[in-house]
This record gives C-alpha cells, sequence and structure tokens, in this order.
C-alpha cells in the first residue's frame, strides 16, 4: 500500500501505475532484512516506490516491536539494482 501512496508522500514523484509490488521479510543474525520489489509497464523508474514500501514496512515492524524493544534501529535502505527507465543501475 505503501509503494501505491509514494507519489502522495514524497513531493515531485508522479503517480504511477505499478503491475506489480512484493515485499520480503527475512531473519537475519542482525534482525530482520527486508527487500522491496516493484514493477511497472510504464517508461519509468519506480525505485522511489520501492524504497517507500520498504521504508513503511520497516517502520510498520517497528511500531508492533517497540513495546518489547526499546533499542530497535532501521539502517540501511538503499537501493540494491534498477532496471528500465532512462538509466539501469
Amino acid at each position: 500500500m505503501a509503494a501505491k501512496k509514494t507519489s502522495d508522500l514524497i513531493p515531485l514523484c508522479h503517480q504511477i501505475n505499478l503491475s506489480k509490488v512484493n515485499v520480503t521479510a527475512e531473519f537475519t543474525t542482525d534482525g530482520i532484512s527486508l527487500t522491496a520489489e516493484a514493477i511497472t509497464n510504464a517508461q519509468t523508474g519506480v525505485e522511489m516506490e520501492a524504497l517507500t514500501a520498504v521504508s513503511v514496512a520497516a517502520l510498520t515492524i517497528y511500531d508492533m516491536c517497540k513495546a518489547v524493544q526499546k533499542d530497535i534501529v532501521i539502517s540501511d535502505i538503499q537501493l540494491e539494482s534498477k532496471i528500465g527507465g532512462k538509466t539501469d543501475i
């Protein structure tokens, strides 16, 4: 849902029709690793949608766990790869 609201949350992001958004969570030795994938048929990138999705997922986990774990840290939110749009990364 957060990916669909990116244009409402981030100034100057245009609304994009998304074909698919997938957020996965994996337990690691350091905590929880979140990954988001966003896909569109439009001729633009959807990295902001993926970054928004993973950020809001992290905040959701924080909100659910803050009562029992006081020292939660959200870190290292970054773009891993991008295919399409004007440039590939």
